[in-house]
């Protein structure tokens, strides 16, 4: 979660001169982080919000751009809390907030998704309604198979409206539904470091950059080293598995083997660690992996032929039995 914290942190600081891009900002939080309630007959704005940094900010914003009144109430921990959450509540004027917002269409009902000119603005509109969406209700997990920047929506209409908005940012995001619960989810690496910097966050997205490169330059690492240890496992099981035959092609020709076959034979026995290339290397006259492998294929093909006429088990029969497939 600290690098939700980080996040949420510096886009509270975002400098924004245009009204319109702060309204923009401020109706999201309040679609995404609370609802429109009714108390004592009149339409009350709810958002419940997780930081006293954010309650602060966005009724600050209230009451520049709408000129009204918040109230800030304190929710403490306990139950399905693990922390203090603030409330902030409009409650005189909160029908004219609501309208204003875009909460409520011409006929007082809540919308359900997101205002239409939101999500038909600017891209700095649409960059402060991602801004406000995640400040309401997003996460950003490190960098790695599981990586992730996701908004957790009110319903599939608003999910649908962010995936829109950064489509229009040139972001790709999709929409899921897990257990009646809507998200929109960014997971690709170079995709989250542009929506982080279409928000504002651009220290995040340097930090961010690095951690996942150096995760990509320690997984490539883990990789290489677990494919070396792989090629060097067959490869030592290889040599194994033709030493033990040859072994037994010994035993099976006996004083019959042809003396270059027999020489190939006693060369791998003598080096039983060395590559073919390299055993070429230890032969006397020196011989290319080509004419070594040859040699000790036409060493085997000729005992097990002689071991089939005999009635008796061949090379194979002579490898470990604790040996891989």
């Amino acid at each position: 979660m600290a690098l939700t914290a980080d996040v949420k942190d510096e886009l509270l600081s975002v400098e924004v001169g245009k009204t319109t891009v702060r309204s923009a900002e401020l109706a999201t939080i309040l679609r995404l982080a609370g609802g429109l309630h009714v108390i004592s007959g009149r339409i009350a704005v709810e958002s419940e919000l997780d930081s006293p940094q954010l309650a602060r900010h966005v009724r600050k914003a209230i009451a520049e751009i709408y000129g009204v009144r918040a109230d800030v109430t304190v929710i403490a921990a306990g139950g399905s809390r693990r922390s203090d959450q603030y409330l902030v509540r409009v409650l005189d004027g909160g029908e004219t907030l609501a309208r204003q917002a875009g909460l409520l269409d011409a006929r007082r009902r809540p919308i359900r998704g997101l205002p239409n000119r939101l999500t038909t603005g600017s891209k700095e509109d649409l960059a402060a309604v991602w801004r406000g969406a995640f400040l309401a209700a997003g996460s950003l997990t490190d960098p790695g198979r599981s990586a992730a920047l996701e908004i957790t929506t009110p319903g599939n209409e608003t999910a649908m409206a962010l995936v829109g908005a950064a489509g229009r940012l040139g972001v790709a995001a999709k929409a899921r539904e897990v257990r009646g619960v809507h998200r929109v989810v960014i997971r690709e690496g170079e995709a989250i470091s542009a929506m982080l910097a279409a928000m504002g966050a651009h220290e995040t997205v340097k930090s961010w950059e690095e951690l996942r490169q150096r995760r990509e330059v320690r997984a490539t690492a883990n990789r290489l080293v677990n494919f070396d240890d792989a090629n060097l496992r067959r490869s030592a099981q290889a040599a194994v598995a033709a030493c033990a035959r040859v072994e037994r092609a010994l035993e099976i020709l006996g004083p019959d083997l042809p003396e270059h076959l027999r020489y190939a034979g006693e060369l791998r026995l003598k080096y039983r660690d060395a590559s073919l290339d390299e055993l070429g290397h230890h032969a006397d006259p020196p011989m290319t992996k080509d004419a070594v492998a040859g040699r000790i294929r036409r060493l085997l093909a000729m005992a097990d032929k002689r071991a089939s006429d005999l009635g008796i088990p061949g090379t194979e029969s002579n490898l470990p039995a604790d040996l891989d497939a």
